[in-house]
């Protein structure tokens, strides 16, 4: 795991509320991320992960509150824009491009650059993931679901983030894709990128993370350092079965 790091806040969620319909899904929920860090957000199912990032991306309305990116308000604007603002999210169901190739959906997840290192870049990511050098004419569609995630991931890297947002990564995985996409997430924050992690595998999401955030019913909890929030006991009990 990386040391903690107390570089420039890169994007901060202040006060956020977000409801659909009458139901308040997020209330009133604060965090910050640091450039280099990795954070991780846990919580059990419902608790307001994904609103709160669809809420950062546009895909849902903020009731009140506010997202800060890069120093500037960010409220209501849409994902296109902040895509090219280098704030990229690798949305929960992985959203590949089911009948294009691998290829291709790299190249997509370029669409907003106008720089000529594409090609490069697709190749850094077949470093990182060699199952999709390997099948890189392949249909997407037709690819398992661990190696769509791992597409998804380097789709995102293709947009170059400054902050890059992961949806329940490991959702739905085999224990073996599980080790590996948690392998990956770790190996590309080790390379840069400061990532912002929400998921239910509480152990691993701690383990990595530089800190650690606590949803419960659309409310921070807790927060701390990734290997505290691991060690304590309330965490271990809730999340851990302990």
């Amino acid at each position: 795991m990386a040391q903690q790091n107390n570089g420039q806040v890169l994007l901060e969620i202040k006060g956020l509320k977000v409801a659909y319909g009458g139901i308040q899904a997020v209330k009133g929920a604060s965090l910050e991320v640091r450039q280099g860090e990795l954070v991780s957000l846990i919580g059990a199912n419902g608790a307001g992960k994904t609103t709160t990032l669809k809420a950062v991306t546009g895909l849902q309305p903020v009731a009140d509150g506010d997202v800060v990116y890069l120093g500037r308000s960010i409220k209501g604007q849409g994902a296109w824009d902040l895509a090219k603002q280098g704030l990229v999210m690798v949305p929960e169901g992985r959203g590949t491009f089911t009948r294009m190739t691998i290829t291709e959906n790299l190249q997509m997840g370029a669409f907003v650059r106008k720089d000529k290192e594409i090609d490069a870049d697709i190749e850094k990511v077949f470093g990182i993931f060699p199952r999709l050098k390997e099948r890189r004419d392949q249909l997407a569609g037709t690819m398992s679901g661990g190696e769509q995630q791992m597409l998804a991931m380097g789709r995102a890297l293709m947009a170059r983030p400054k902050v890059l947002l992961l949806d329940e990564p490991s959702m739905g995985l085999s224990p073996i894709m599980v080790d590996k996409i948690f392998e990956v997430v770790n190996d590309i924050h080790r390379q840069g990128v400061t990532i912002l992690l929400v998921e239910q595998n509480a152990s691993r999401a701690l383990a990595i993370a530089n800190r650690g955030y606590v949803m419960e019913s659309g409310e921070i909890t807790m927060t701390g350092e990734g290997r505290m929030l691991l060690d304590d006991p309330k965490v271990r009990a809730a999340y851990l079965g302990e």
